[in-house]
């Protein structure tokens, strides 16, 4: 029996075939309809994207042509600071410290608060990290104002950066006149103390000094919040100092690091820490009268319960740590 003859025969089995092959049709055209769907979708998020990009770009050199943005008599330039400047910080707390914060919702939302943190890392790179992870994190996003030693100022270049960043001298009558308009300011009590000491002391709290802090947050109401920082110890391991030249370059101090300056300019580069920022109770002091900064044993007592404070919680997280670097 030839073809023809089978296929009169059984007139369903060329239905079935047919009817198969057109379901089969059906079917590889529905999946390549959805795949190209969710192509076509992946690109125009990322086309988007990049348009929002372009878009806020231009908007912010057309505002710094015409001049259509504010600086505070501080000299801090929060346009600037959230587009570009920050910008620079994120890769590095994002992917290279890869930041973890816990406790940010201790700082209010709004009004006057002063963080109180330990202060480590030869450089001060713990002050930037912990100014991205309040604005990039907090549900306010809250700009962070720094207290600066005055050396800080005089450095070119650095000095204006820092004034445009919302950074200004570390002397309470500039604390109290940003807590009263109502800005998160941040101390480093241990000043150069801290982020210069060796390695060998490192997550131990160097003094406190005279309790300023305290004062200003007593005399404005504002809530002390104590910041406890985790990884910064690590960046740039001290182990010696060279003091003949510090003084030389007027610095308070010349690391030996073990990669600088042995490496030369590439010794500068920081180590990969895993870090972890962990903000506090907040302390009040609205219960006071500002009269209260005037008394050294209380001013004493509250700037022994802060230092106390973050050491215990350094110690804590570095309990829970599994490693340096992960």
């Amino acid at each position: 029996m030839d073809q023809t003859e089978r296929a009169s025969e059984d007139p369903a089995a060329g239905d079935n075939n047919s009817g198969s092959g057109s379901e089969n049709s059906s079917g590889s055209g529905d999946v390549d309809g959805i795949g190209n769907s969710a192509g076509n979708a992946t690109a125009t998020a990322t086309a988007t994207g990049w348009e929002a990009k372009a878009a806020g770009a231009l908007a912010f050199l057309r505002r710094r042509v015409t001049g259509d943005y504010e600086v505070d008599e501080f000299g801090f330039d929060p346009d600037l600071n959230d587009n570009v400047l920050m910008g620079v910080l994120r890769p590095l707390y994002d992917k290279y410290f890869r930041v973890e914060v816990s406790g940010i919702e201790n700082v209010p939302a709004q009004g006057g608060a002063l963080i109180v943190a330990n202060h480590s890392g030869t450089v001060p790179v713990d002050a930037l990290m912990t100014q991205v992870a309040l604005l990039d994190h907090h549900p306010a996003r809250r700009h962070l104002r720094m207290l600066a030693a005055d050396l800080v100022f005089t450095l070119p270049f650095v000095g204006e950066l820092s004034r445009k960043m919302g950074h200004t001298l570390a002397c309470n009558p500039d604390a109290e006149r940003l807590l009263r308009t109502g800005e998160v300011v941040a101390v480093f009590p241990e000043g150069f103390k801290g982020v210069g000491k060796p390695f060998s002391q490192r997550y131990r709290l160097q003094r406190f000094g005279r309790g300023g802090f305290v004062s200003a947050a007593l005399r404005t109401g504002v809530p002390i919040i104590p910041v406890s920082i985790v990884g910064a110890e690590e960046i740039y391991p001290k182990l010696a100092d060279l003091k003949p030249l510090a003084r030389l370059l007027g610095l308070p101090y010349f690391p030996i690091t073990p990669t600088f300056p042995l490496l030369g300019p590439l010794g500068m580069v920081p180590l990969p820490t895993k870090w972890h920022i962990a903000f506090g109770e907040p302390i009040p002091t609205a219960g006071y009268d500002p009269s209260a900064a005037d008394d050294p044993m209380l001013v004493f007592d509250l700037t022994d319960q802060v230092r106390e404070t973050i050491q215990d919680t350094l110690y804590r997280l570095l309990l829970q740590r599994r490693s340096v670097f992960f």
